[in-house]
């Protein structure tokens, strides 16, 4: 199957009710993105890329104008005092206005990126005997890191219970219970598209305070939650949450600045501040001046552009729901409330292995292989539906072309 050019696409005859007010994201064609040039668009020749956490909807003008404005003055040294106290401020007026959380702004710490705080939640705030535990299906770096650092992964599963995603509370008390010390929480979770409660959160709170253990709480995509639901902080449900915790952020994935190099690694755990504070450089180093202004301006002006995004995408979720439905109609999913991923099941009639070669192959579509979320991940994949409108069904439609070519591998 060859790409077509998105302009060449035949308006969808779904149901999904279109946003009023939609920026011009339909006009995009295939070729304007890979003449852009980024890496999700070049990685795959002639494929139509649901695969890498990017959108493909450019950069809010006030991230833009305060990154030409950096470039313009030639701040591109080492980073300045005042642009991180800048950061502290915004991200915690952020927090506030968007989540109800409050906090201190000096518990902001700027890092690299939120791999980078994992790492060292890893090295400074777990026992290195202890295990590192996962609910997966996870994102799949939490496993590499763990392993690179020497560390043992434990699975476990979340549960599918009338449609809907919940934690296994016995198997997370199990697993501190058997040498589990660090806890990573994704919240929302990427890439099942799960928004906690606070009722789910609290009761975490009060397993991992038990068991003595630490939470590190990735809410990158916290940005991206969709209508009827609320983004709760882990270290916002309780005093207990809060001194255990560690909280990683960025307006990366919400304002699709991934390369600038920025997220806030933010210690409620007057302890955790503390040895943070110690670790000066070692921590901060690697956090870029530009990301830092971008993730400044997207904090304080950009709330308009990505209000917008959001109800485009979540158009985009409904689309995409209705089109596995007519192409795949084997295939489940439990609907996102946030991120812009489905976790697609195929069932039985997945291929048995490399399902992101197969579709590579036989529909030129690129999504990420369900596997490297973990065990669970088995006839599984993730698409990344943050996409023009026009490519969803195209991209489902090929997909299940492939699955009913009779190439699948057994």
């Amino acid at each position: 199957m060859t790409t077509a050019r998105f302009d060449s696409i035949a308006p969808t005859t779904y149901s999904t009710s279109v946003v009023s007010d939609v920026p011009a994201y339909e006009d995009i064609t295939v070729e304007d993105l890979r003449a852009a040039g980024s890496m999700k668009w070049t990685k795959y020749p002639d494929t139509l890329a649901a695969f890498v956490a990017e959108m493909d909807f450019g950069v809010a003008t006030p991230v833009a104008e305060a990154v030409t404005e950096l470039v313009t003055k030639g701040l591109l040294g080492y980073l300045p005092n005042w642009m991180e106290s800048d950061l502290q401020s915004a991200t915690a007026d952020w927090c506030q206005r968007r989540f109800d959380w409050e906090f201190d702004p000096g518990s902001v710490f700027a890092v690299a990126d939120v791999i980078r705080a994992y790492e060292f939640a890893i090295k400074h705030f777990s026992n290195p005997e202890s295990k590192i535990v996962l609910m997966t299906p996870a994102y799949g770096p939490f496993f590499h890191i763990a392993q690179h650092h020497g560390r043992e992964v434990v699975e476990v599963p979340m549960l599918r219970e009338d449609n809907r995603w919940v934690i296994d509370y016995e198997g997370i008390d199990a697993a501190f219970e058997n040498g589990g010390g660090l806890l990573v929480l994704c919240n929302p979770h990427n890439p099942v598209g799960k928004v906690y409660t606070e009722t789910e959160l609290s009761a975490l709170a009060e397993i991992i305070d038990r068991r003595g253990g630490t939470v590190f709480s990735d809410e990158i995509h916290a940005p991206i939650v969709y209508s009827g639901q609320r983004h709760i902080p882990y270290a916002s449900v309780s005093d207990l949450a809060a001194n255990h915790c560690l909280t990683a952020t960025s307006a990366s994935k919400a304002f699709n600045v991934p390369g600038l190099k920025c997220a806030q690694l933010i210690a409620t755990g007057e302890h955790f501040r503390t040895r943070l504070e110690k670790l000066g450089m070692v921590l901060t180093h690697g956090a870029s001046n530009a990301g830092v202004v971008a993730n400044t301006a997207a904090y304080t002006q950009g709330d308009p552009w990505l209000d917008s995004v959001r109800t485009y995408l979540e158009g985009n979720r409904n689309l995409l729901i209705e089109a596995l439905a007519e192409h795949l109609p084997n295939a489940h999913i439990i609907r996102p409330d946030a991120t812009y991923f489905g976790w697609i099941n195929l069932q039985e009639s997945a291929p048995t292995e490399g399902a992101q070669h197969f579709f590579l192959e036989h529909a030129r579509v690129a999504i990420s292989d369900g596997p490297s979320f973990g065990l669970v991940g088995r006839e599984h994949i993730r698409f990344n539906f943050a996409l023009p409108r026009k490519v969803i069904p195209v991209a489902v439609e090929a997909l299940g072309t492939a699955m009913r070519s009779g190439a699948i591998p057994r």
